[in-house]
């Protein structure tokens, strides 16, 4: 979590760091199931409040470490931006992460990072959980807080708070379509 922010706009770059909203969601479908359905990123876009579409950026075109792919994002204000993300992790059933580059495109130093983990359950469920970390490199929440610094706490709270439940509102969305998919593999309950 972030420490609580001074009024130095300065300050604000270090206390972003580090900001982290996780989610979870228990889905009765088998692990490789989940897996293939969270590193779609082509199917983001039907379940998240935010991410309203995801593209694979040329080969391999997909989930693989060194993949690369776009995430065109709305916020409820309207106001629309484009991301260039990289694949760190694709450990079919257990892991997917990314990260999202800053205008530097340095992975190492990325704007946020992503990961989803999935656990199996007995009977051939999921534990899923999802979490986004700030930094530690350059973002428009960073900037906005740093325009704002008397108000930096709040903006920082309320972001956090937002991509907690549009995580939350996504877990559920995949959820539904991975329960009525006829491979789910998971037991009576």
């Amino acid at each position: 979590m972030t420490e609580s922010l001074g009024t130095d706009g300065g300050q604000v770059a270090d206390e972003v760091t580090g900001l982290t909203a996780a989610a979870e969601e228990v889905v009765a479908a088998r692990p490789e199931l989940v897996w293939d359905l969270v590193a779609d990123i082509t199917r983001v876009g039907g379940w998240s409040p935010e991410c309203i579409r995801a593209a694979w950026l040329g080969e391999p075109g997909r989930p693989q470490p060194g993949a690369r792919f776009t995430g065109h994002n709305r916020f409820p204000n309207g106001f629309e931006y484009e991301v260039t993300c990289v694949v760190t992790e694709a450990e079919r059933p257990r892991a997917f992460a990314w990260v999202v580059l800053d205008d530097s495109g340095d992975p190492a130093c990325p704007s946020s990072s992503w990961r989803y983990r999935i656990d199996p359950l007995p009977g051939g469920g999921s534990r899923v959980r999802q979490r986004f970390t700030h930094g530690p490199g350059t973002s428009y929440l960073r900037e906005v807080a740093a325009k704002a610094p008397n108000r930096a706490a709040e903006i920082v709270a309320a972001r956090r708070d937002g991509l907690r439940a549009n995580m939350t509102a996504t877990l559920r969305a995949m959820k539904a379509a991975a329960e009525s998919s006829p491979a789910t593999g998971a037991g009576p309950g």
